[in-house]
């Protein structure tokens, strides 16, 4: 409390009129309200557009790419959850922080094109291309967005996708699967597992360009076995059963199935008819051994999804896949079916056993 010095005069200064002074007060009071709520609402705006352009901001930058597959999202299922692993593996989240557009042939490759052109109206920042004939369609729908390829049998430099494995030198890079020289060694594994064998069919699927190198390699390799090579054309899956049928009619005493999206896209289906008409079947991959199929020898086809995803990380965050070089498979799987052996009345030998990475018991 201060205290006044002795004799000074405090001077209390009182309003004159308290009525008006009250009247003065309220209005101050009113006044200040308005003020503050006029500055709340303000505050609340500028807050509103605030919150709207940071989450325009982060919608911006939330990539969308594409999906584009011969056959079905059924049929691609496996290759599909290997992408996505991948993704998740360099923290991309599908439906969070990426967007994909799928779109798939449902069987009718004739479609293919007309869905690159889908792809690239959305202006999708890439475009994974699964399986040859989706390849080649992307790559005639666009030569500014870059592509990036899931797992190609066809070679990519012979069939003028890329320049190089290197140094790919355009918009497309990826993996390869590069199976073809593979040829040899599978017509080798039927020699060894089916007694007295002499005639492999083959399956041909003509509008597949991959095709073209693997009969080649296969043609090559057989007078070496003594063993004599029969074409049986499929197209769609209606013509397997008619195939089947051509093979046994022809005496055929084994099949090769070669990894083309309609074989890798039904594998059940396959396996079944070669049970059916007890026909040893090899095709490329595990996943045809694991649906009752006596053979694959191939590359992993999910690993091979799961790597294109680093291809695609580096492709969003500014690389161009004109330097990023063609992944080659390092390593191939041999898978038994011990089950279907059986079924076939056939011993598998303990050299191919010892080679198998997968055996299904």
């Amino acid at each position: 409390m201060v205290r006044p010095r002795h004799g000074a005069q405090v001077a209390l200064h009182k309003p004159a009129d308290p009525a008006l002074d009250r009247s003065s007060m309220s209005a101050m009071r009113s006044h200040s309200r308005r003020r503050f709520l006029q500055g709340g609402v303000v505050l609340a705006g500028v807050s509103l557009l605030s919150g709207r352009e940071v989450a325009g901001q982060q919608a911006a930058k939330v990539p969308r790419i594409g999906f584009l597959a011969v056959g079905s999202r059924e049929g691609r299922a496996f290759m599909i959850e290997g992408f996505l692993q991948g993704l998740r593996a360099h923290g991309y989240i599908e439906g969070q922080n990426i967007v994909i557009e799928y779109r798939f042939s449902e069987d009718r490759d004739d479609r293919l094109p007309a869905l690159a052109a889908e792809l690239v109206a959305l202006k999708v920042r890439l475009i994974l291309a699964s399986g040859t004939p989706a390849s080649f369609a992307a790559k005639h729908a666009t030569t500014t967005i870059p592509i990036v390829m899931g797992g190609i049998q066809a070679d990519p430099v012979a069939t003028g996708l890329i320049a190089s494995l290197a140094r790919p030198g355009g918009n497309i890079t990826g993996m390869s699967m590069m199976s073809a020289p593979l040829g040899g060694k599978r017509l080798e594994l039927l020699k060894r597992t089916v007694p007295g064998l002499a005639r492999v069919a083959v399956f041909w699927n003509p509008p597949n360009l991959a095709y073209g190198p693997i009969l080649k390699e296969l043609e090559a390799a057989a007078p070496a076995l003594r063993l004599t090579l029969q074409r049986l054309e499929v197209r769609v899956p209606a013509d397997f059963e008619g195939a089947f049928e051509a093979a046994t009619r022809q005496r055929a005493g084994a099949l090769i199935a070669p990894g083309d999206p309609l074989v890798a896209n039904r594998p059940r289906m396959v396996a079944d008819l070669a049970l059916k008409y007890r026909l040893p079947a090899l095709t490329d991959n595990k996943e045809f051994v694991e649906a009752g199929g006596l053979l694959s020898l191939g590359i992993d086809l999910v690993e091979s999804y799961r790597r294109a995803a680093t291809h695609v990380d580096k492709i969003l965050k500014g690389a161009s896949p004109a330097d990023l070089p063609m992944e080659q498979p390092t390593r191939f799987d041999l898978a038994v079916n011990l089950k279907t052996a059986r079924a076939l009345g056939l011993t598998i030998p303990q050299l191919v056993l010892l080679q198998a990475s997968h055996v299904i018991e």
